[in-house]
């Protein structure tokens, strides 16, 4: 299974936000705490340039805690200021303002010296698609303004939002990358809905979720499908297929493996996170 998705849309998003960096103070860079490295853009570094930057391990509520405190130390081990947060829920975001503060502490020192007036901060908020920018845009502006929907691709232009008055954020469509140069990484990213499910294989998705579940959390997938020690082990295919009989789907794999990534993307299977941070070296190869 190859997948490439890079909308003309997003080309141009990628062109706006090189031209309007200079701008802002700081970015807020949105990555997904179940695949951290997976669901971050290798062209980040070169748009974002020198500007300060806090990064934010959003859908924090689904992701294995373990792996998401490995990875936000990993992040720190960086320079970048980090943290943890469900923007769904409101988990962690009260904690943005003082975070992006410390992150900005030596240009608000600068600007005092000198006599300048503090004002808000002016941030862009950076992500791929269906990472929850706009949801968090929304709960930091404390009312619907910025568009949202449960699939990728919602947000189609930049706008400036208000926080109150500490804080001014540009928001801007989420920006995918033209090619992904290891297919691991379109397989993850697929699995937690941010490419649009037109453009996916269902029954691949499915037995790459069989597969990644089976080997790290083996006992999630017994107790959902009510699998046996020895079905555990089977290859994933005969597993598809055997889950499909168990719920009732028969022969119609299509419905079974689409059951299955939607269970795997909702939780229902519990918090897991694709990027491994023992696997840490392989992962920082395929991005």
């Amino acid at each position: 299974m190859t997948i490439q998705w890079f909308p003309g849309h997003m080309a141009k998003a990628r062109r706006e936000v090189s031209e309007k960096i200079k701008f802002v103070d700081i970015v807020f860079e949105l990555v997904d705490a179940r695949l951290p490295l997976s669901s971050r853009n290798p062209m980040m570094d070169q748009i974002v340039q020198q500007k300060p930057r806090l990064v934010l391990l959003n859908k924090g509520d689904l992701a294995d805690s373990e792996q998401s405190k490995k990875w936000q130390e990993y992040f720190q081990s960086k320079g970048f200021h980090t943290l943890i947060i469900n923007s769904q829920q409101s988990l962690g975001t009260n904690k943005i303002i003082t975070e992006a503060k410390k992150a900005l502490k030596e240009k608000i020192e600068r600007d005092k010296r000198r006599g300048i007036k503090p004002r808000a901060i002016r941030a862009m908020c950076i992500g791929i698609p269906n990472v929850g920018k706009s949801t968090l845009m929304n709960r930091l502006v404390g009312k619907k303004i910025a568009q949202t929907g449960n699939k990728p691709g919602v947000t189609k232009g930049q706008q400036w939002l208000k926080s109150g008055k500490e804080l001014e954020l540009l928001d801007t469509p989420g920006i995918l990358w033209p090619k992904f140069e290891d297919p691991e990484i379109g397989k993850k990213l697929a699995l937690t809905g941010a490419i649009k499910d037109q453009l996916l294989h269902f029954d691949d998705l499915a037995i790459y979720g069989l597969e990644f579940f089976a080997r790290f959390y083996s006992e999630r997938l017994m107790e959902r499908y009510q699998l046996s020690e020895e079905e555990i082990f089977l290859p994933a295919a005969e597993l598809l297929m055997l889950i499909s009989k168990k719920r009732g789907f028969k022969d119609d794999y299509d419905r079974a493996s689409e059951m299955i990534v939607q269970e795997i993307r909702s939780g229902k299977l519990g918090t897991y996170t694709l990027d491994r941070w023992e696997e840490l070296g392989a992962i920082e190869d395929e991005a």
